[in-house]
C-alpha cells in the first residue's frame, strides 16, 4: 500500500468521530498524555499550530522495515508531523496517539501541540476484549462502538462469544434451527431470583452478512475477531434446535437460567463431530483470525458417565475418565482446525485431562492454569477473573452501582496485574498477551456495557501495551484527559476514579 493510500486509509478510522469545528478557540497542548502509555516520550523545543480538522494535511508517512509489526515513531516538529512505521498499523497506532495530543472539544478550530518524539510499540501481541452476546443480544452497531472503544486504546482482537446455554448467536446455513429455535428463549431469569424467570421471550443473531461487516468493520481498525464456539459443554441452545446432538437425545430448552448445567453435547456419537466440524467451516469462512475459540469451559461429565456411547468411545480411544475423553474431543477438533490452517484456543479446563503443545490456553481461573500452561510450553493469555472479569463491581457500595454478578474489581486492581508472575523469564515467552473479559448475564443494555468496560478496559490496555514503568498515579493522571473522549463520544463510563482524582 501507498504511503498516501495509508495515511488516509488510517485517518478515517483513527480520528473516527472526533471531527472538529471550523470555528471557536485555539487551545495548547503542554504535555503528552497518551493511553496506554508510550514506551518512550521525547520532549522537543517548539510547538506546531495545527487545525484538528486538516491535521493529516501536516503528516508526513515514512516506512522502516527495521520497526516492528506494530511498532511506530510519531514526530512532532514545527513543520509537520512524521509517522515512521513498517506497516498500516504501526501507523494507525500513530494516528490513535496524535488523537489524543488533540483536544476531543469540537469547538477548537487551532491547537499548539509540543515538539516531540515518541518511540513506541506494544509488550504484547495478543491485546484483546472479550464480549458476550448470548446471555443479552447487543446489535451491529453497539458492538461496533464496542470496537471503536478498543481501538481507541490500541487493543488488536475482539473475542466474540457466540454461542452458549441461553442462546446461539451466528447464522449456521447448513443449520438453519440453530437460528430459528437457539437464537431465541422463552423467558429469562429475573436479576438474582432462581426461582423466577419472566415469560418475555427474548433473543436475536447475527446474520453471515452482518458477521462480514462486523469483521471488516475490525479489520479497518486493525482488530481481528476471535468467534468462540462452544465445544462441547454450554450447548444447551444448540440441543434445542439438534436434541439428537445430547446424550438423552430429547427434552432440551434454550435456558432462560444463568449457570452451568449438565446437558452437554454427546462426543459417542459420530453425528456430533461431523456437526462441529459443518460449524467450525462456516466460521472458518466468516472469520480470517488464525486462531479459533473452542471453550471447553465448565463441562459437567455426568451425563458421559450414563452414556453407552461416550463409555464405548472412552474404550475405543483409551480414555481413563470423562476428563480423558473431552480431551479427545479437544484434540480432534484441534485437529480438524489445523488441517485448515487455524489454531484453537480453549479455556484452561481443557488442561484437564491433556493438551497438545499446540493449544493456546486463555487462563481465567486466576493465573494458576496459565502458569502451568506456559511451564509445559503452551501459548497463554492472561484473562483471570482475579484482575480481568469487567462484570464484577466496580464499588463495594453495591446499592449505588448497576446491577453486576458480584465480586469488586476497582481500576486500581486491575492495573496491578502483572501477566508474568509466577514465571522465569524463560517461561515467560509463552504469555501472548491479555484480555477483558465482559459476561452480561446481568448487563442487558449496551449503556450497562459500556459502564462496565470504561475505564477498566484502559487499564488492561495498558498492562498489554506499555506493561513496564507502569504507575498509577500517572496513569490516573493521563485518565483525566482520555475520559473527554468518553464524553465527546458520548460513551457511558463508571467516575469512581475520576472522583477520587478529584
Amino acid at each position: 500500500m501507498k504511503a498516501t493510500n495509508i495515511v488516509r486509509t488510517v485517518l478515517t478510522a483513527a480520528l473516527g468521530a472526533i471531527i472538529f469545528a471550523s470555528c471557536g478557540k485555539t487551545v495548547t497542548c503542554e504535555k503528552v498524555e497518551i493511553v496506554p502509555k508510550p514506551q518512550q516520550v521525547t520532549m522537543q523545543e517548539g510547538t506546531l499550530k495545527v487545525n484538528p480538522a486538516r491535521v493529516e494535511e501536516k503528516i508526513t508517512y515514512k516506512t522502516d522495515a527495521a520497526l516492528g509489526e506494530e511498532a511506530y515513531v510519531l514526530e512532532v516538529a514545527p513543520k509537520g508531523i512524521t509517522i515512521t512505521s513498517s506497516t498500516p498499523a504501526g501507523a494507525f497506532y500513530a494516528m490513535q496517539s496524535l488523537k489524543q495530543m488533540l483536544p476531543a472539544d469540537k469547538s477548537v478550530k487551532a491547537v499548539k501541540l509540543p515538539c516531540c518524539t515518541i518511540n513506541d510499540a506494544p509488550a504484547f501481541a495478543y491485546r484483546g476484549a472479550h464480549l458476550d452476546v448470548c446471555r443479552h443480544f447487543f446489535s451491529v452497531d453497539e458492538v461496533k462502538e464496542y470496537l471503536d472503544i478498543l481501538a481507541l486504546n490500541k487493543m488488536n482482537r475482539f473475542h466474540f462469544h457466540l454461542t452458549e446455554d441461553q442462546g446461539w448467536r451466528i447464522e449456521i446455513k447448513a443449520y438453519p434451527k440453530l437460528t430459528e429455535i437457539g437464537a431465541y428463549r422463552n423467558g429469562t431469569m429475573v436479576e438474582k431470583n432462581w426461582n423466577k424467570v419472566d415469560s418475555v421471550r427474548y433473543g436475536g443473531f447475527y446474520t453471515q452478512d452482518e458477521i462480514r461487516d462486523i469483521v471488516k468493520y475490525a479489520a479497518d481498525r486493525f482488530i481481528t475477531v476471535v468467534p468462540e464456539i462452544e465445544i462441547p459443554g454450554h450447548a444447551l441452545a444448540a440441543l434445542a434446535s439438534y436434541p439428537e446432538l445430547g446424550c438423552r437425545g430429547e427434552g432440551y430448552e434454550v435456558c432462560p437460567y444463568w449457570g452451568v448445567f449438565p446437558e452437554v453435547f454427546c462426543p459417542g456419537k459420530e453425528e456430533t463431530f461431523k456437526f462441529w466440524e459443518d460449524v467450525l467451516t462456516e466460521v472458518m469462512e466468516l472469520f480470517p483470525s488464525e486462531y479459533i475459540h473452542i471453550g471447553g469451559d465448565e463441562c459437567p461429565k455426568e451425563e458421559w458417565e450414563k452414556c453407552p456411547l461416550c463409555q464405548k468411545r472412552m474404550k475405543e480411544e483409551g480414555c481413563a475418565n470423562e476428563f480423558e475423553l473431552q480431551s479427545y474431543v479437544t484434540r480432534r477438533v484441534e485437529a480438524f482446525l489445523n488441517a485448515h490452517g487455524r489454531q484453537i484456543i480453549g479455556w484452561d479446563e481443557i488442561l484437564e485431562g491433556g493438551v497438545t503443545p499446540t493449544a493456546t490456553i486463555m487462563s481465567w481461573r486466576g493465573t494458576a492454569g496459565g502458569i502451568d500452561a506456559a511451564k509445559k510450553g503452551n501459548k497463554v493469555i492472561m484473562t483471570p477473573n482475579s484482575y480481568c472479569y469487567l462484570d464484577y463491581y466496580q464499588s463495594r457500595d453495591v446499592d449505588k452501582e448497576p446491577l453486576a454478578i458480584g465480586g469488586f474489581l476497582p481500576v486500581e486492581k486491575v492495573y496491578s496485574f502483572n501477566p508474568y508472575e509466577g514465571l522465569t523469564k524463560e517461561q515467560q515467552q509463552y504469555i501472548l498477551g491479555v484480555q477483558g473479559n465482559l459476561w452480561t448475564e446481568y448487563i442487558k443494555t449496551f449503556d450497562h456495557v459500556e459502564y462496565m468496560l470504561l475505564p477498566r478496559i484502559c487499564a488492561i490496555a495498558e498492562t498489554a501495551w506499555t506493561l513496564n514503568g507502569r504507575d498509577y498515579a500517572d496513569f490516573a493522571q493521563r485518565m483525566q484527559h482520555l475520559r473527554t473522549y468518553f464524553d465527546a463520544n458520548g460513551w457511558n463510563y463508571a467516575k469512581h476514579m475520576f472522583e477520587k482524582a478529584e
